[in-house]
Protein backbone atom coordinates (compact mmCIF):
# COMPACT_ATOMS: atom_id res chain seq x y z
CA UNK A 1 0.00 0.00 0.00
CA UNK A 2 1.24 3.45 -0.78
CA UNK A 3 2.27 5.67 1.67
CA UNK A 4 -0.07 8.92 1.53
CA UNK A 5 1.19 12.35 2.06
CA UNK A 6 -1.04 14.53 4.65
CA UNK A 7 -0.71 18.42 4.30
CA UNK A 8 -4.07 19.38 5.23
CA UNK A 9 -3.02 20.03 9.16
CA UNK A 10 -5.80 22.97 8.83
CA UNK A 11 -8.64 20.70 8.56
CA UNK A 12 -7.13 18.64 11.22
CA UNK A 13 -4.32 17.68 12.49
CA UNK A 14 -3.00 13.86 13.09
CA UNK A 15 -3.39 12.60 16.31
CA UNK A 16 -0.23 13.07 18.12
CA UNK A 17 1.69 10.18 20.00
CA UNK A 18 0.97 11.43 23.25
CA UNK A 19 -2.27 12.31 22.48
CA UNK A 20 -2.99 8.58 21.76
CA UNK A 21 -1.42 7.46 24.62
CA UNK A 22 -3.20 9.80 27.19
CA UNK A 23 -6.35 8.62 25.47
CA UNK A 24 -5.84 5.23 25.91
CA UNK A 25 -4.95 5.73 29.92
CA UNK A 26 -8.18 7.40 30.17
CA UNK A 27 -10.22 4.64 29.11
CA UNK A 28 -8.89 2.25 31.81
CA UNK A 29 -10.22 4.96 34.14
CA UNK A 30 -14.40 4.44 35.09
CA UNK A 31 -15.13 7.06 37.31
CA UNK A 32 -17.36 10.18 37.25
CA UNK A 33 -15.20 13.24 37.76
CA UNK A 34 -18.16 14.68 39.75
CA UNK A 35 -18.13 11.83 42.40
CA UNK A 36 -16.65 11.83 45.45
CA UNK A 37 -15.32 8.38 45.99
CA UNK A 38 -11.68 7.42 44.81
CA UNK A 39 -12.73 6.52 41.12
CA UNK A 40 -14.24 10.20 40.76
CA UNK A 41 -11.30 11.80 42.49
CA UNK A 42 -8.71 10.03 40.11
CA UNK A 43 -10.63 11.24 36.78
CA UNK A 44 -10.99 15.07 38.65
CA UNK A 45 -7.95 14.32 38.99
CA UNK A 46 -6.81 13.52 35.33
CA UNK A 47 -9.50 16.44 34.09
CA UNK A 48 -7.54 18.89 36.26
CA UNK A 49 -4.30 18.12 35.04
CA UNK A 50 -5.33 18.44 31.32
CA UNK A 51 -7.27 22.02 31.93
CA UNK A 52 -3.60 23.40 33.40
CA UNK A 53 -1.96 21.72 30.48
CA UNK A 54 -4.57 23.82 28.26
CA UNK A 55 -3.71 26.90 30.00
CA UNK A 56 -0.22 26.64 30.06
CA UNK A 57 -0.54 26.67 25.81
CA UNK A 58 -2.38 30.47 26.17
CA UNK A 59 -0.76 31.76 28.92
CA UNK A 60 -3.73 31.43 30.87
CA UNK A 61 -5.18 30.63 34.55
CA UNK A 62 -6.47 26.81 34.99
CA UNK A 63 -9.71 27.98 36.54
CA UNK A 64 -10.74 30.12 33.74
CA UNK A 65 -10.46 27.04 31.17
CA UNK A 66 -13.69 25.66 30.44
CA UNK A 67 -14.01 22.65 28.71
CA UNK A 68 -16.64 22.19 25.26
CA UNK A 69 -17.06 20.27 22.58
CA UNK A 70 -15.09 21.55 20.12
CA UNK A 71 -14.09 25.07 18.88
CA UNK A 72 -17.71 25.91 17.56
CA UNK A 73 -18.99 24.96 20.84
CA UNK A 74 -16.62 27.73 22.37
CA UNK A 75 -17.10 30.00 19.66
CA UNK A 76 -20.70 29.93 20.11
CA UNK A 77 -20.62 29.92 24.44
CA UNK A 78 -18.78 33.00 23.76
CA UNK A 79 -21.19 34.91 20.99
CA UNK A 80 -23.96 36.36 23.23
CA UNK A 81 -25.67 38.96 24.37
CA UNK A 82 -25.90 37.87 27.61
CA UNK A 83 -22.02 37.73 28.31
CA UNK A 84 -21.86 41.47 27.43
CA UNK A 85 -25.21 42.49 29.37
CA UNK A 86 -27.26 40.04 31.27
CA UNK A 87 -29.86 42.61 32.20
CA UNK A 88 -30.26 44.16 28.57
CA UNK A 89 -29.19 41.96 25.69
CA UNK A 90 -31.22 43.11 23.30
CA UNK A 91 -29.45 46.36 22.56
CA UNK A 92 -26.25 44.30 22.73
CA UNK A 93 -24.67 44.33 18.94
CA UNK A 94 -21.38 42.34 17.67
CA UNK A 95 -19.10 43.10 15.44
CA UNK A 96 -17.33 40.68 13.24
CA UNK A 97 -14.80 40.83 10.19
CA UNK A 98 -16.09 39.18 6.58
CA UNK A 99 -13.37 36.71 6.98
CA UNK A 100 -14.41 34.73 10.19
CA UNK A 101 -14.69 31.16 10.76
CA UNK A 102 -18.59 29.96 9.79
CA UNK A 103 -19.26 29.26 13.45
CA UNK A 104 -18.54 32.71 14.27
CA UNK A 105 -20.48 34.00 10.84
CA UNK A 106 -23.39 32.06 11.98
CA UNK A 107 -23.89 34.76 15.06
CA UNK A 108 -24.30 32.38 17.68
CA UNK A 109 -26.93 33.54 19.61
CA UNK A 110 -26.73 37.48 18.36
CA UNK A 111 -30.09 38.07 16.66
CA UNK A 112 -28.72 38.94 12.40
CA UNK A 113 -29.86 42.55 13.30
CA UNK A 114 -27.39 42.84 16.20
CA UNK A 115 -24.39 41.81 14.08
CA UNK A 116 -22.06 44.61 11.97
CA UNK A 117 -20.19 42.76 9.31
CA UNK A 118 -16.65 45.03 9.10
CA UNK A 119 -14.89 44.19 5.88
CA UNK A 120 -10.81 43.19 5.25
CA UNK A 121 -8.19 44.56 3.16
CA UNK A 122 -6.89 42.95 -0.21
CA UNK A 123 -4.12 41.24 2.26
CA UNK A 124 -6.80 39.59 4.40
CA UNK A 125 -6.68 41.65 7.57
CA UNK A 126 -9.69 42.92 9.26
CA UNK A 127 -10.04 46.63 8.37
CA UNK A 128 -8.91 47.94 11.67
CA UNK A 129 -10.15 51.79 10.78
CA UNK A 130 -13.37 50.81 9.50
CA UNK A 131 -14.17 48.71 12.88
CA UNK A 132 -13.08 51.57 15.01
CA UNK A 133 -15.22 53.55 13.00
CA UNK A 134 -17.98 51.23 13.55
CA UNK A 135 -17.38 51.09 17.42
CA UNK A 136 -17.15 55.22 17.56
CA UNK A 137 -20.45 55.07 15.77
CA UNK A 138 -22.59 52.77 17.71
CA UNK A 139 -23.86 54.13 21.35
CA UNK A 140 -24.36 51.09 23.43
CA UNK A 141 -22.61 47.85 24.53
CA UNK A 142 -21.17 45.54 22.01
CA UNK A 143 -18.71 42.46 21.43
CA UNK A 144 -15.94 42.23 18.49
CA UNK A 145 -15.54 38.89 17.79
CA UNK A 146 -12.06 37.73 16.05
CA UNK A 147 -9.98 35.32 15.13
CA UNK A 148 -6.53 35.26 15.55
CA UNK A 149 -5.38 33.79 12.73
CA UNK A 150 -7.30 33.15 9.67
CA UNK A 151 -7.82 29.14 8.54
CA UNK A 152 -7.81 29.85 4.94
CA UNK A 153 -5.01 31.82 4.37
CA UNK A 154 -3.29 31.55 7.96
CA UNK A 155 -3.09 35.77 8.07
CA UNK A 156 -2.42 36.86 11.63
CA UNK A 157 -4.88 39.22 12.38
CA UNK A 158 -4.01 42.25 14.82
CA UNK A 159 -5.80 41.38 18.03
CA UNK A 160 -3.94 42.96 20.19
CA UNK A 161 -4.32 46.50 18.44
CA UNK A 162 -8.51 45.74 18.66
CA UNK A 163 -8.37 44.53 22.08
CA UNK A 164 -7.16 47.97 23.03
CA UNK A 165 -9.94 49.55 21.06
CA UNK A 166 -12.75 47.02 22.62
CA UNK A 167 -11.31 47.90 26.39
CA UNK A 168 -11.60 51.77 25.31
CA UNK A 169 -14.74 51.97 24.47
CA UNK A 170 -15.83 49.63 27.46
CA UNK A 171 -16.71 46.25 24.70
CA UNK A 172 -15.94 42.53 25.21
CA UNK A 173 -13.59 40.80 22.84
CA UNK A 174 -13.62 37.29 21.75
CA UNK A 175 -10.62 35.84 19.89
CA UNK A 176 -11.60 32.71 17.83
CA UNK A 177 -8.05 31.56 18.24
CA UNK A 178 -8.93 27.62 16.71
CA UNK A 179 -5.51 27.96 14.04
CA UNK A 180 -3.39 29.60 15.90
CA UNK A 181 -2.89 27.77 18.73
CA UNK A 182 0.35 25.34 18.59
CA UNK A 183 1.99 27.28 15.53
CA UNK A 184 2.53 30.66 16.72
CA UNK A 185 2.46 31.43 20.91
CA UNK A 186 -0.39 32.51 22.22
CA UNK A 187 -1.26 34.43 25.63
CA UNK A 188 -4.70 35.45 26.30
CA UNK A 189 -3.45 38.58 28.26
CA UNK A 190 -0.97 39.89 25.65
CA UNK A 191 -4.33 39.48 22.91
CA UNK A 192 -6.15 41.12 25.28
CA UNK A 193 -9.10 39.31 24.84
CA UNK A 194 -11.88 38.55 27.11
CA UNK A 195 -12.67 35.13 25.62
CA UNK A 196 -10.44 32.70 23.83
CA UNK A 197 -11.79 29.88 21.70
CA UNK A 198 -9.71 26.50 21.10
CA UNK A 199 -9.90 23.14 19.56
CA UNK A 200 -7.78 20.19 20.43
CA UNK A 201 -8.03 18.55 17.19
CA UNK A 202 -6.01 21.30 15.33
CA UNK A 203 -3.33 20.46 17.38
CA UNK A 204 -3.19 17.07 17.30
CA UNK A 205 -5.25 15.97 19.88
CA UNK A 206 -8.72 14.13 19.22
CA UNK A 207 -11.53 15.21 18.06
CA UNK A 208 -14.91 16.48 19.69
CA UNK A 209 -13.03 18.62 22.44
CA UNK A 210 -12.29 22.16 23.34
CA UNK A 211 -12.52 24.98 25.34
CA UNK A 212 -13.27 28.81 26.08
CA UNK A 213 -10.72 30.31 27.87
CA UNK A 214 -11.62 33.44 29.92
CA UNK A 215 -9.01 36.13 30.40
CA UNK A 216 -8.81 39.80 32.35
CA UNK A 217 -11.97 41.65 32.46
CA UNK A 218 -13.90 38.83 32.22
CA UNK A 219 -16.38 40.05 34.93
CA UNK A 220 -18.88 36.97 34.87
CA UNK A 221 -18.90 33.12 33.60
CA UNK A 222 -19.92 33.06 29.87
CA UNK A 223 -24.01 32.14 29.58
CA UNK A 224 -24.27 28.46 29.03
CA UNK A 225 -25.62 26.69 26.13
CA UNK A 226 -26.25 23.39 28.18
CA UNK A 227 -27.83 23.67 31.45
CA UNK A 228 -28.74 20.86 34.16
CA UNK A 229 -25.66 19.23 36.24
CA UNK A 230 -23.74 22.53 36.46
CA UNK A 231 -20.24 21.35 35.36
CA UNK A 232 -17.06 22.94 34.01
CA UNK A 233 -17.89 25.61 36.66
CA UNK A 234 -21.29 26.01 35.78
CA UNK A 235 -20.69 27.23 32.22
CA UNK A 236 -21.18 24.00 30.75
CA UNK A 237 -22.95 21.06 32.04
CA UNK A 238 -22.91 17.59 31.14
CA UNK A 239 -20.50 15.10 32.08
CA UNK A 240 -16.88 15.82 31.10
CA UNK A 241 -15.65 14.04 27.69
CA UNK A 242 -12.69 12.52 30.00
CA UNK A 243 -10.69 10.98 27.28
CA UNK A 244 -11.12 13.52 24.87
CA UNK A 245 -10.03 16.27 27.75
CA UNK A 246 -6.90 13.96 28.38
CA UNK A 247 -6.13 14.00 24.51
CA UNK A 248 -5.95 17.72 24.67
CA UNK A 249 -4.33 18.19 27.34
CA UNK A 250 -1.38 15.96 26.21
CA UNK A 251 -1.57 17.74 22.52
CA UNK A 252 -1.37 21.28 24.47
CA UNK A 253 1.49 19.91 26.32
CA UNK A 254 3.37 18.57 22.94
CA UNK A 255 2.19 21.90 20.68
CA UNK A 256 3.96 24.27 23.34
CA UNK A 257 7.15 22.13 22.96
CA UNK A 258 6.88 22.34 19.17
CA UNK A 259 6.65 25.85 18.83
CA UNK A 260 10.36 25.91 18.69
CA UNK A 261 10.42 24.25 15.48
CA UNK A 262 7.53 26.93 13.47
CA UNK A 263 10.67 28.42 11.78
CA UNK A 264 11.69 25.41 10.12
CA UNK A 265 8.09 25.00 9.18
CA UNK A 266 7.82 28.27 7.69
CA UNK A 267 11.10 27.69 5.29
CA UNK A 268 9.49 24.67 4.05
CA UNK A 269 6.40 26.77 3.50
CA UNK A 270 8.32 29.60 1.51
CA UNK A 271 10.13 26.65 -0.65
CA UNK A 272 6.87 24.93 -1.92
CA UNK A 273 5.54 28.40 -2.58
CA UNK A 274 8.64 29.46 -4.57
CA UNK A 275 8.65 26.41 -6.57
CA UNK A 276 4.82 27.04 -7.59
CA UNK A 277 6.02 30.65 -8.76
CA UNK A 278 8.97 29.57 -10.51
CA UNK A 279 6.59 27.03 -12.40
CA UNK A 280 3.75 29.20 -12.41
CA UNK A 281 4.00 32.68 -13.11
CA UNK A 282 0.49 33.25 -13.29
CA UNK A 283 -0.03 31.84 -9.51
CA UNK A 284 -1.56 34.24 -6.95
CA UNK A 285 -0.81 33.82 -3.73
CA UNK A 286 -2.84 34.83 -0.62
CA UNK A 287 -2.02 36.77 1.48
CA UNK A 288 0.10 39.08 -0.08
CA UNK A 289 2.19 41.16 2.24
CA UNK A 290 0.64 40.12 5.72
CA UNK A 291 2.09 38.04 8.64
CA UNK A 292 0.95 34.79 8.45
CA UNK A 293 1.21 31.13 10.01
CA UNK A 294 4.27 29.54 8.99
CA UNK A 295 2.68 26.43 7.92
CA UNK A 296 0.10 27.56 4.84
CA UNK A 297 -0.12 27.89 1.82
CA UNK A 298 -3.03 29.36 0.05
CA UNK A 299 -2.60 29.84 -3.86
CA UNK A 300 -4.39 29.66 -7.16
CA UNK A 301 -3.96 29.67 -10.59
CA UNK A 302 -6.29 31.97 -12.75
CA UNK A 303 -8.74 29.35 -14.18
CA UNK A 304 -7.67 26.22 -12.69
CA UNK A 305 -10.67 24.55 -10.66
CA UNK A 306 -9.96 23.48 -7.17
CA UNK A 307 -12.10 20.87 -7.11
CA UNK A 308 -10.15 19.38 -9.82
CA UNK A 309 -6.84 19.91 -7.98
CA UNK A 310 -8.05 18.65 -4.70
CA UNK A 311 -8.93 14.91 -6.61
CA UNK A 312 -6.00 15.09 -9.22
CA UNK A 313 -3.68 15.27 -5.40
CA UNK A 314 -5.99 12.81 -3.82
CA UNK A 315 -5.62 10.32 -6.67
CA UNK A 316 -1.93 11.39 -6.49
CA UNK A 317 -1.84 10.46 -2.80
CA UNK A 318 -1.95 13.60 -0.96
CA UNK A 319 -4.29 15.35 0.72
CA UNK A 320 -4.78 18.66 0.66
CA UNK A 321 -7.83 21.36 0.91
CA UNK A 322 -9.96 23.66 -1.66
CA UNK A 323 -10.07 27.39 0.03
CA UNK A 324 -13.22 26.73 1.07
CA UNK A 325 -15.05 23.57 1.52
CA UNK A 326 -19.14 23.17 3.16
CA UNK A 327 -19.90 20.51 5.30
CA UNK A 328 -21.00 18.33 2.37
CA UNK A 329 -17.78 18.41 1.41
CA UNK A 330 -18.83 20.34 -1.80
CA UNK A 331 -16.52 22.83 -3.10
CA UNK A 332 -17.15 26.35 -2.87
CA UNK A 333 -16.30 29.75 -3.33
CA UNK A 334 -14.18 31.17 -0.98
CA UNK A 335 -16.00 33.87 1.21
CA UNK A 336 -12.57 34.45 2.70
CA UNK A 337 -10.74 35.19 -0.56
CA UNK A 338 -13.66 37.40 -2.01
CA UNK A 339 -13.82 39.24 1.20
CA UNK A 340 -10.12 40.24 -0.19
CA UNK A 341 -11.66 41.16 -3.27
CA UNK A 342 -9.98 38.15 -5.27
CA UNK A 343 -11.59 37.45 -9.10
CA UNK A 344 -14.01 35.17 -8.97
CA UNK A 345 -11.78 32.70 -11.14
CA UNK A 346 -9.05 33.17 -8.52
CA UNK A 347 -11.48 32.70 -5.64
CA UNK A 348 -13.01 29.39 -7.05
CA UNK A 349 -9.69 27.81 -8.08
CA UNK A 350 -7.75 28.82 -4.63
CA UNK A 351 -6.14 25.63 -2.62
CA UNK A 352 -4.66 25.39 1.08
CA UNK A 353 -1.73 23.41 1.77
CA UNK A 354 -0.73 23.56 5.66
CA UNK A 355 2.24 21.42 6.84
CA UNK A 356 2.59 19.77 10.43
CA UNK A 357 5.68 18.52 12.50
CA UNK A 358 5.42 15.49 10.70
CA UNK A 359 5.99 17.16 7.22
CA UNK A 360 9.09 17.87 5.52
CA UNK A 361 11.78 18.04 2.76
CA UNK A 362 10.18 14.40 0.69
CA UNK A 363 6.66 15.74 1.29
CA UNK A 364 7.08 19.05 -0.29
CA UNK A 365 9.02 17.25 -3.33
CA UNK A 366 6.35 14.77 -3.58
CA UNK A 367 3.84 17.85 -3.72
CA UNK A 368 5.52 19.84 -6.20
CA UNK A 369 6.06 16.87 -8.70
CA UNK A 370 2.18 16.13 -8.41
CA UNK A 371 0.79 19.51 -8.90
CA UNK A 372 3.12 20.24 -11.80
CA UNK A 373 2.50 17.21 -13.57
CA UNK A 374 -1.70 18.59 -12.70
CA UNK A 375 -0.73 22.31 -14.03
CA UNK A 376 1.20 21.06 -16.78
CA UNK A 377 -1.78 19.38 -18.06
CA UNK A 378 -3.73 22.36 -17.77
CA UNK A 379 -1.19 24.40 -19.51
CA UNK A 380 -1.41 22.03 -22.20
CA UNK A 381 -5.26 22.19 -22.55
CA UNK A 382 -5.44 25.95 -22.46
CA UNK A 383 -3.38 26.16 -25.67
CA UNK A 384 -4.66 24.08 -27.64
CA UNK A 385 -8.13 25.91 -26.70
Amino acid sequence: MRTRIYLDYNATAPARAESRKAVAQALELHGNPSSVHEEGRRVRALVETSRGKVASLVGADPKNVIFTSGGTEANVTALSPLNVNPDAPGGVVCFMSEIEHPSVLASGRFAPDAVRLVGATSDGIIDVAALEREIDAHDGPFMVSVMAANNETGALQPVARIAGIVRAHGGILHCDGVQAAGKVPLDIAGLGAHMLSLSAHKIGGPHGAGALVLGEGMARLPSPLLVGGGQELRARSGTENITGIAGFGAAAESAARGLENMAELAALRDRLEADIAARAPDAVFFPKGAPRLPNTANFAVPGMKAETIVIALDLAGIAVSAGASCSSGKVEQSHVLVAMGAPEDVARGAIRVSLGWDTGEEEIDAFIEAWSDIYGKFETQRAAA
